[in-house]
C-alpha cells in the first residue's frame, strides 16, 4: 500500500487496516519460523506497510 493511498483513507479505515495487517504480519512471521517462506520479502513489505499505517495514525492523532 502506497503512502498516497494511506493518506486518502479515513481514520476508521486506517485503524481497521492496521489491525488486519498487523495480524497478517504476525501470522506470516510465525509461519516463517516454522517453515521458511517461499518469498521472505513479503515479511519486509508487510512490516513496512504496518509502519506506514502506524505513522499516519500517529500524525492524525497529533493534529
Amino acid at each position: 500500500m502506497k503512502q498516497s493511498e494511506i493518506k486518502e483513507l479515513s481514520t476508521e479505515d486506517l485503524q481497521e487496516q492496521f489491525v488486519q495487517l498487523k495480524k497478517n504480519y504476525t501470522d506470516l512471521k510465525m509461519a516463517h519460523a516454522i517453515s521458511p517462506l517461499e518469498t521472505p520479502m513479503q515479511l519486509r513489505g508487510l512490516r513496512r506497510t504496518v509502519a506506514r499505517l502506524a505513522t499516519e495514525i500517529t500524525n492524525r492523532e497529533v493534529q
